[in-house]
């Protein structure tokens, strides 16, 4: 588990206006621990998925702090965020977003190449295990079903056991059969591994995992 010293993710009076005047975040915070989930739920443009970015580390506030496993995002230069984001931090998408030349154990294995790191098939083969699909290595994107796909997605977001799992409205297009298992995965990336995990999502069903539910509107926090 991790140490709770630090909290993975601390967002402090964060406001975010793009080009145009468009204020997509109004003087927003957010703690999340490891251990714990975290959905931010809302209608589209409510500003949830500008702050899954901010807890990401892939967009940084107009004002305001954001801090990511301890560290002051917006004062980080391009070489200390790809460290962060390579090592702390795993992102899931509702697409999937996986290679579809690679298999899902080489797009599991992925990041533990790019990161240098060593053992690399031994844990993409463990990380697939730990997501029920040890007998699917071999097999090419296309080869598998949507719901298997987003559980290859997650084997590779959590293979590096980061401190924080961001995911995008995971469920989104995924049956309720096979949204149940990846929801089952993300609250056990928090309960097993420690994560810190944060979620958008549009469904009540997938926010009742959460420990804690955000509700966004207008790019402010109506509860939390």
């Amino acid at each position: 588990m991790f140490s709770t010293s630090v909290l993975p993710i601390h967002i402090l009076d964060a406001t975010k206006t793009y080009p145009g005047g468009v204020e997509a975040l109004r003087g927003v915070s957010l703690e999340c621990a490891a251990g714990s989930v975290t959905a931010l739920v809302g209608r589209s443009g409510c500003g949830k998925t500008t702050l899954l970015n901010l807890c990401g580390a892939m967009d940084f506030p107009t004002t305001g702090e954001v801090r990511v496993s301890g560290q002051d995002t917006s004062k980080l230069d391009d070489a200390g965020l790809t460290h962060l984001r390579r090592n702390k931090i795993g992102f899931v998408f509702q697409f999937f977003q996986l290679l579809p030349s690679l298999t899902a154990l080489e797009n599991v294995e992925l990041p533990l190449l790019l990161a240098g790191a060593k053992n690399t098939e031994a844990k993409a083969r463990e990380r697939l295990g730990w997501v029920g699909l040890d007998d699917k290595c071999e097999s090419l994107p296309y080869q598998l079903s949507g719901g298997q796909m987003q559980r290859v997605a997650i084997a590779r977001a959590m293979v590096h056991d980061p401190a924080i799992l961001v995911a995008d409205e995971p469920t989104g297009n995924l049956d309720t059969a096979s949204g149940d298992v990846v929801l089952k995965l993300i609250r056990r990336a928090a309960d097993e591994l420690g994560a810190a995990v944060v979620f958008a999502t549009h469904s009540a069903e997938a926010a009742a995992i959460a420990d804690i539910r955000v509700r966004m509107r207008d790019g402010r926090m109506e509860s939390a």
